[in-house]
């Protein structure tokens, strides 16, 4: 058996706010950074003379190594200590950012992002670990929907400050907020978080640990390449092949280590554990695949710029927020399963609101109201997800526990951009067609995509208006089609939690 060495027994409340406040802003600080290089694409191409699959390689390349490292590190951050840990990375982290700031070429750049994430996968899991470790059962489900809110919501709030950043200044500024939180992380760290860790009469795993990085950097490469190589391309089945091989490797070699395993795999027969991470590789995913539908019909139906376009998914990222922190409450309630339920059927309904409403003459008001719904719906349902995953594992795997919680969120993001950014692109193909038959000497370019056929309108002459006005409607068809492909997934899910989701939320395993 493992048993977990405390650190300082239970800390009294003062110092637990500071706990928890500390953990945020470090969770803040790699929250942050993945989505914030999304809105500097085209000042990254330029700074680098790069192309544009280089761009996506420096934004990729963070969360690739983020993943991918996630659930070794938080393992070892179980046995290393949580609070060593923590303050290693955040202090990893710092240094690459800063060093990303300064970078002065996409070499220098593609590798202070890979360390990015190195440290980003040290930060990750421990932030959670340490919550689950050091708040009592009373307070846990509280502070963990805090976690989960700024988790959810503040990707969309470091976009926000992303794009200001970078209308004001330049891309070079979106460091600045990163290693400033991690400036204020570490003090608070080093002042306020007590240190637990696991010890234990096994081995560490280590082939368990580098099956599992070879498993989640071959299915998250082959998410990420196959919608801008191809699904068919070398490079994406290569990796697609290479990580279901691990993950069936990764599998068998945890059930024959047992109690010994990096990550008890039979867990994932009892309800909390399979309903909390099947909960969150969809609504991770289905928010990942709403932002993908979401910033070009801002920008390219509604000509908004990139800051007013973060500016208007605010809304949604505060209800998310209000949800996450409302949520435990409710599951004390009425239970785990009834509050999951409740949030996917509301964020399901914000789906059809979208699907049903928006157009191009409504503009945002077409899309608010479904917007508003998904971010409570995903916010209700998030927090009582991440705590049946971290009650499944015992008290010194939290670390493990968290770093699954998060491999998950990534999974779903990946997948949701891949597939729901698909089928936005089918259906604008098959939209547009039709449409351009009536625009003669229409430019081939106006099919692969809204942002094309804009660009195309201004060599189309007298066409011009005719061809955005073509390319805007096809666009919000295709749009309908991604978020009716949601609503089933949706509904799947939710028939999957009434029938199959957690009883109750169980303590963690003394």
């Amino acid at each position: 058996m493992a048993n977990s060495t405390p650190g300082e027994g239970v800390p009294d409340a003062r110092r637990r706010r500071m706990i928890l406040i500390a953990v945020c802003i470090a969770l803040m600080a790699v929250i942050a950074s993945v989505s914030g290089l999304n809105v500097a694409q085209l000042e990254l191409s330029a700074a680098f003379d790069a192309s544009q699959s280089t761009v996506l390689w420096i934004i990729n390349i963070y969360t690739l190594s983020l993943a991918a490292l996630l659930l070794p590190l938080g393992a070892i951050g179980d046995r290393f200590g949580r609070k060593r840990m923590l303050l290693i990375g955040l202090v990893i982290f710092g240094i690459a950012s800063a060093a990303a700031g300064f970078a002065q070429s996409s070499e220098i750049m593609l590798t202070a992002r890979v360390f990015s994430g190195v440290g980003a996968a040290m930060i990750m899991p421990i932030t959670l670990a340490v919550i689950t470790s050091t708040f009592p059962e009373a307070e846990r489900g509280r502070a963990i929907g805090v976690w989960t809110g700024v988790a959810g919501g503040g990707g969309i709030l470091g976009m926000f400050l992303s794009a200001a950043l970078v209308d004001i200044a330049s891309w070079r500024w979106l460091f600045v907020l990163p290693v400033a939180l991690v400036v204020v992380a570490l003090v608070m760290t080093m002042r306020s978080v007590p240190d637990s860790r696991e010890t234990s009469r096994h081995a560490f795993d280590i082939v368990g640990a580098l099956t599992s990085v070879v498993a989640v950097a071959g299915l998250i490469f082959a998410l990420q390449e196959g919608p801008e190589r191809g699904w068919a391309a070398p490079a994406t089945l290569f990796g697609l092949i290479i990580g279901a091989l691990a993950t069936l490797g990764f599998a068998i070699w945890e059930l024959r280590r047992r109690d010994a395993a990096l990550l008890d795999v039979r867990l994932f027969g009892e309800r909390s554990l399979a309903g909390g991470s099947i909960t969150l590789l969809v609504v991770f995913g289905v928010q990942a695949g709403i932002f993908v539908v979401l910033f070009p019909f801002f920008q390219a139906v509604l000509g908004w710029s990139g800051l007013r376009s973060t500016l208007a998914l605010m809304p949604m990222a505060v209800l998310m927020m209000i949800a996450s922190g409302l949520a435990p409450k409710l599951a004390a309630r009425t239970g785990p399963r009834a509050t999951m339920a409740t949030g996917i059927l509301v964020a399901g309904a914000g789906l059809v609101l979208m699907a049903a409403l928006v157009s191009v003459d409504g503009g945002y008001l077409s899309v608010l109201p479904g917007m508003l719904a998904m971010g409570f719906g995903m916010g209700l349902s998030m927090t009582p997800s991440t705590e049946a995953i971290t009650s499944t594992l015992p008290q010194e795997r939290q670390g493990v526990a968290s770093a699954l919680n998060d491999v998950t969120r990534e999974f779903g993001t990946a997948l949701g951009v891949a597939l729901l950014g698909a089928l936005l692109s089918s259906g604008y193909r098959n939209a547009i067609d039709p449409r351009l038959i009536d625009i003669p000497r229409a430019p081939g370019a106006a099919r692969e995509g809204i942002a094309n056929a804009l660009e195309a309108a201004n060599q189309a002459g007298p066409q011009a208006q005719s061809l955005i006005r073509a390319a805007q409607e096809s666009f919000v068809t295709g749009w309908q089609h991604a978020m009716w492909a949601g609503v089933s997934i949706m509904t799947a899910l939710l028939l999957y939690i009434l029938t199959r989701g957690p009883r109750r939320t169980s303590s963690a395993h003394p």
